[in-house]
């Protein structure tokens, strides 16, 4: 029998796994979500327990080795709000790539597409919200990655001197988080997989 493969968007909410099982007790993980998903799917990539956004699961192993094979270089988007506005010498050092620490060692980031955004986006509420200082403005800024180092984007930010204070990830290729709210699944089809992943860059 032909084995079935199915495809599933989620928006991962802030402070659950990117994993079904539990590190150490207490956590929360994708298990809270279970009654939505099949028990055979799994995620595609990571986003750490801080981070929110959009996640890919499935059971289909060609799709995996297509986006957690380095010489593809998905390309994924993120909204980060981060603590003061990034100067203009900030983003062009985000922009060309930067020194950050990992765990192999240092490492220096490839290009990445940055912009700062002249007023914060619409997005769902964060549970618990991001801290509030008066007097610490804050920037939101949206950055494209084609690589996915442990925690990047948040090193990435520091190393310039602007912390991330909130991170969503918004686009895996041509696949978008859309309106999705946090804790929601949606399944699509293998056609659009293919459109908006194997056909983006040949």
């Amino acid at each position: 029998m032909k084995m079935q493969y199915r495809y599933f968007l989620l928006y991962k909410p802030y402070g659950v796994l990117s994993q079904f099982t539990q590190e150490v007790p207490g956590q929360r993980t994708l298990a809270e979500l279970k009654p939505l998903l099949p028990n055979d799917v799994y995620p595609v990539g990571r986003l750490d327990k801080d981070s929110e956004g959009l996640l890919l699961l499935t059971n289909d192993p060609q799709l995996n080795q297509r986006l957690l094979n380095p010489r593809f270089g998905h390309r994924r988007v993120y909204l980060a709000q981060v603590e003061g506005i990034p100067t203009a010498e900030a983003l062009q050092k985000l922009s060309q790539g930067v020194d950050i620490s990992t765990e192999q060692g240092m490492y220096r980031t490839l290009p990445a597409e940055v912009s700062l955004l002249s007023a914060p986006p619409t997005l769902p509420d964060r549970h618990p919200p991001v801290r509030f200082r008066a007097q610490i403005p804050t920037a939101w800024m949206t950055l494209a990655l084609t690589e996915g180092k442990n925690r990047q984007v948040r090193r990435m930010c520091a190393a310039v001197g602007f912390p991330v204070l909130r991170l969503i990830r918004t686009r895996i290729e041509g696949l978008e988080l859309g309106h999705l709210q946090p804790g929601e699944v949606r399944e699509i089809k293998r056609n659009l997989i293919e459109e908006k992943i194997f056909r983006q860059r040949g």
